[in-house]
């Protein structure tokens, strides 16, 4: 008798291994929930992709609701959301913001030049839609590691007090737009008018 108790505690926690693994096998990795989430964008002093002596800081984001795109050629998704966001920025007047890391440039070894990524990144922008205002470049990735980015394409609803207000990981199209980002947009460029308007 004294025994059963032995028994019960591996019983126990194989079935709490079973619960977790099963909870993890029907989640979706992209609804959790960012660290950011609520935080002002981490600080940040990063150079104009196309136009390197001018740079961007958080202000700079501040005044308009944005979403921050991080994408990169490599990037097969980015390729393939691209007429989307293209169409969101044309149709629509969404303000986006590329944020882009290459993963084959090294800034201190210089694996790939400048000039290199900067004819890569028109390529592509020529071929699949430009959706982008302006592209900051992440030289060392270190804001994306700030905002806790793992891959892309990611991106950062961002209010126009510069608040994080969604992280959204993989594509955007047009479902994820009509009932996910679409409407906190639209909802946050209207109070964004509404506090404009009233401080006038």
């Amino acid at each position: 008798m004294k025994k059963a108790p032995l028994v019960i505690i591996p019983l126990v926690l194989f079935s709490l291994l079973v619960v977790f693994l099963f909870k993890g096998l029907f989640s979706d990795p992209r609804a959790l929930d960012s660290q950011v989430k609520g935080k002002s964008l981490p600080p940040f002093s990063l150079p104009d992709l196309m136009q390197p002596e001018m740079t961007y800081e958080p202000a700079d984001l501040k005044g308009e609701v944005t979403i921050l795109n991080v994408w990169g050629v490599w990037c097969v998704t980015c390729a393939v959301e691209m007429p989307y966001l293209t169409h969101l920025k044309q149709e629509e007047n969404v303000h986006i913001v590329g944020l882009y890391f290459d993963q084959d440039l090294d800034p201190d070894f210089g694996t790939k030049t400048l000039t290199r990524v900067q004819q890569e990144v028109t390529d592509m922008l020529s071929r699949y839609g430009n959706p982008y205002a302006f592209n900051i470049f992440d030289v060392y990735r270190d804001t994306s590691l700030d905002l806790g980015v793992t891959g892309a394409p990611e991106h950062f609803v961002i209010d126009a007090n510069g608040i994080i207000r969604m992280h959204h990981i993989g594509d955007i199209n047009e479902r994820v737009w009509s009932s996910k980002i679409g409407p906190l947009y639209r909802a946050l460029v209207a109070e964004a008018k509404q506090n404009k308007e009233g401080g006038e």
